[in-house]
């Protein structure tokens, strides 16, 4: 007897890993929040344009986000002319090598915003993915800090406009400029320095972690954790380390400023920064926006190994629950800055610009927190049954469908096995489908539909206890003459909005 031959395995269904699929909530939940932020961007001037998903690599720069990992931390894959292509890991790359190879072309200031998907070849984990959305804003040309303190008061404008109320978010400021200069009065200036004063800049970072005593030690020796894992320090004595967190530890900066200004004196870069810093201060307190909006912190310094001058976070306030049932705030949900440089590259000669990027997907989390999106329900279409399949009554239900569209209504005719009537009202039910139109050949002789109110039919439902009652109440569905149909339907709608409204007020 023969071996059975084997069935081939079926092909396992698999997301890969760091990228997720969007349902239809998600999305509709991205364009409100990207055209709300659209919206700001537009009324202060700016305007949209769109650079491809592919880079070649060495366009993206010696900031690529993971050196130590496969491909520098990007997708990458060689043309046919063996050309190394790259997916983009952010926008402002692109936008650097766009205006660059346009530069005779654009108008300067060159003033645009843009939204992408970018890539990441990092692993994965909770709230890391592989490919997310950024929403970008960018002044090049402009090289007075009135561009970067611009950038501020757009993005406190669009926090409120997505619904953030003051106190619920701040716009932090700092300089890279200010950093450098305090580097260099403690005695790390030089590129003989460079690596201790990343050091410096991750210990830092750690500052809302592990608080100044926790920074105190990896500014000097190193720091044990937990686990009893060491980290090594930056080996700074207690001189140095004062200094750098009287620097980070600024909260109000009106009150320090002075004494920034001493421990910077001397150092070019230190005092320019500082006088970039009053300046930013000053223009945003004459528009209005004050430190309860935008502030002057010492403490912001992601990406200051990237940025050339002022940066900028926006920071949410409020608190949230972790996946570990913990209280926190919320942080950061999109920062910027001046990145003179990334231009120049391209050029030979100095192009200062300066931009923000806001996280989309982060914030879109943290606007469901707030209770801030989907507050416009999508109604499901209104459903088309189908009584007879002959091409004559298809036309009809066609033509119904097409009438109801017309009028700017969300229909669909019923595509299932329209020979099982009670399957299409399930469909309709579980599509939450808010009327149906039932036309058989009774109603088709005298020229009228049945409208079929699905919602007040649900109400009913629940209050009707026998078929007598039920067959007597026919408020949830109406004959109407086929010319009358799109009207009747568009007033049912309507006072399935006022009832949402008031149950809503409820």
């Amino acid at each position: 007897m023969s071996e059975k031959q084997k069935k081939p395995q079926k092909l396992k269904a698999r997301l890969p890993r760091g990228f997720v699929d969007r349902t239809a909530a998600d999305i509709r939940a991205v364009e409100e929040m990207t055209g709300k932020i659209r919206e700001v961007y537009e009324r202060y001037g700016f305007d949209p344009v769109e650079t491809p998903l592919f880079e070649y690599t060495d366009a993206l720069g010696k900031f690529l986000p993971d050196a130590d990992r496969p491909n520098e931390g990007v997708f990458s894959l060689q043309d046919d002319d063996d050309q190394w292509m790259s997916l983009r890991y952010d926008l402002t790359a692109p936008l650097a090598r766009h205006v660059a190879e346009n530069f005779q072309e654009i108008q300067l200031p060159y003033r645009t915003y843009r939204a992408g998907y970018v890539f990441r070849n990092e692993k994965p984990g909770p709230g890391r993915f592989r490919q997310f959305m950024q929403f970008d804003a960018d002044t090049v040309g402009a090289a007075g800090v009135q561009a970067d303190a611009e950038m501020c008061m757009m993005m406190a404008d669009t926090m409120e406009a997505l619904g953030i109320k003051r106190g619920d978010y701040v716009i932090r400021v700092n300089n890279r400029k200010v950093l450098d200069g305090v580097m260099e009065a403690i005695g790390l200036g030089g590129e003989e320095n460079a690596g201790r004063r990343l050091t410096v800049l991750r210990a830092i970072d750690k500052l809302d972690k592990f608080g100044p005593e926790g920074v105190r030690l990896l500014l000097g020796e190193g720091r044990k954790d937990e686990s009893g894992d060491f980290t090594k320090g930056a080996g700074l004595n207690d001189e140095q380390i004062d200094k750098v967190l009287f620097f980070v530890g600024i909260k109000d900066y009106a009150e320090s400023a002075d004494r920034l200004a001493e421990l910077v004196a001397g150092t070019a870069n230190g005092s320019e920064g500082v006088d970039e810093l009053n300046q930013i201060g000053h223009l945003v307190t004459s528009a209005g926006y004050e430190s309860d909006r935008i502030k002057i912190d010492p403490s912001v310094v992601r990406g200051l190994e990237y940025y050339t001058g002022p940066v900028f976070e926006a920071e949410l306030q409020f608190e949230v629950v972790n996946e570990k049932g913990e209280k926190v705030v919320f942080g950061s949900v999109g920062g910027g800055g001046r990145y003179d440089g990334l231009v120049s590259r391209f050029m030979g000669q100095p192009v200062p610009a300066t931009g923000f990027s806001i996280g989309v997907s982060r914030l879109m989390t943290a606007l469901k927190n707030l209770g801030k999106l989907g507050q416009d329900e999508v109604v499901a279409p209104v459903l088309v049954t189908v009584m007879d399949g002959d091409v004559e009554s298809m036309g009809r239900y066609q033509r119904f469908t097409q009438a109801l569209r017309s009028a700017g209504i969300r229909a669909e005719m019923y595509q299932g096995n329209w020979k099982k009537f009670g399957n299409q009202l399930k469909y309709a039910d579980r599509r939450d489908c808010p009327i149906a139109v039932i036309q058989g050949g009774d109603e088709r002789a005298l020229g009228v539909v049945q409208i079929k109110d699905l919602i007040e039919g649900k109400r009913l439902s629940g209050e009707i206890e026998d078929n007598v009652t039920w067959r007597e109440a026919r408020v949830a569905q109406v004959v109407v003459s086929e010319e009358d149909m799109v009207q009747r339907i568009r007033e049912i709608l309507a006072h399935q909005a006022d009832d949402r409204k008031r149950a809503g007020r409820g």
